[in-house]
């Protein structure tokens, strides 16, 4: 199923079960429900945009960014059950309540530099499409192929440098803009090669197994990839981790 283009915003407040078939724009908050007494959940949109902490460490709360492309004529990517996925990672643990999920689909560049401004994430994960030196495959206006190329990311992700943690290129061949973000950014995941859709899903379902349970990054990294391959996956190495040089 391909995600809508469409550019409402939606909230979604997830008590208890997984989401499925998310299109368009929203967010997901990771909180108690509120009471039926009238008590305002903690997850309301308005205390949730508060400017990020400026340590990336002691952040209380921790927004992640799931952007994903997937333009008309290129392969079809499983988009909707990699969030579910990652929802469902992060909603099971004991510290639920300590991340916020946000998503944009069918992103164009000003999409992505919007949301950074909106949200102020402490995680970006980009799910769809690479090409290798060209750069990551997003849309235009009409929902077609845009590339961006790997010196405009790595100038973005240099503007957000203060904010941002971590940064999860889930999409073939994205290691070369991995290396060139890690120049900015603590830790950064990209793919050596072609990654199938299944092995990219049990990446993010690892990875964010651990984030929610308080993990690090590297562990949680080590742990995506220990989970395609214990299902069977012969595509573990393709995960590469760059790390911020000090």
């Amino acid at each position: 199923m391909s995600p809508s283009n469409s550019s409402s915003e939606n909230n979604f407040n997830i008590t208890g079960s997984s989401i499925t078939n998310l299109t368009g724009s929203g967010n997901i908050y990771y909180n108690n429900a509120t009471s039926q007494s009238g008590q305002q959940n903690i997850g309301d949109s308005d205390s949730q945009k508060l400017p990020a902490p400026a340590s990336i460490i002691t952040s209380a709360i921790k927004t992640i960014l799931f952007l994903a492309a997937n333009p008309k004529g290129s392969p079809q990517l499983r988009l909707d059950e990699e969030v579910r996925e990652i929802d469902a990672g992060l909603q099971r643990t004991q510290r639920s309540d300590q991340f916020v999920l946000k998503q944009r689909w069918a992103v164009r560049p000003r999409d992505i530099q919007r949301a950074m401004l909106d949200y102020q994430p402490q995680i970006i994960h980009f799910s769809g499409h690479g090409a290798g030196v060209e750069g990551l495959v997003l849309e235009n206006e009409t929902g077609k192929t845009q590339l961006v190329d790997t010196a405009a990311l790595s100038g973005l992700f240099e503007l957000f440098c203060d904010q941002v943690e971590c940064v999860v290129l889930n999409a073939c061949y994205s290691q070369t803009q991995a290396e060139a973000i890690a120049q900015y950014i603590p830790y950064v995941i990209g793919m050596s090669k072609e990654i199938g859709d299944q092995a990219a899903i049990e990446f993010a379902v690892g990875f964010y197994d651990a984030i929610g349970a308080g993990k690090s990054v590297e562990f949680a990294y080590k742990l995506g990839c220990n989970t395609i391959s214990m299902s069977g996956i012969a595509e573990h190495l393709t995960p590469v981790l760059r790390k911020k040089s000090t």
